[in-house]
């Protein structure tokens, strides 16, 4: 967890980042922090078929759109799915702990 919240930290020095979680002796589940300044997006990667999104925590309105780097690009998401950055940043925590997304929040499969 040291290494990973080091990682954290450079990349939220540097104001957006992606960061992709999975346990070290499991290709799946995989949870993916994805966020720019103070706003993030949390997906749940549980096979190879099969992605989510982690339901927003009213941060900003549901008509409200932001935009974070996810692998090389940026995409734009709806309030509906964005987060405080810190507290997805705790969510990625507490899967570290489990390896249980599902406890996380409500989840909608994409």
């Amino acid at each position: 967890m040291k290494d990973l919240s080091d990682r954290f930290n450079d990349l939220r020095s540097c104001g957006r980042g992606y960061v992709e979680v999975r346990s070290p002796n499991k290709e799946f589940p995989v949870l993916v922090l994805a966020f720019r300044g103070d706003h993030a997006v949390v997906h749940l990667m549980s096979d190879t078929e099969r992605m989510s999104l982690l339901v927003g925590d009213g941060t900003l309105p549901s008509d409200a759109e932001v935009e974070v780097p996810i692998m090389d690009d940026l995409a734009v998401f709806t309030g509906d799915f964005v987060l405080d950055t810190d507290r997805a940043w705790g969510l990625v925590h507490d899967f570290t702990q489990t390896w249980a997304a599902v406890p996380l929040g409500e989840w909608r499969e994409l």
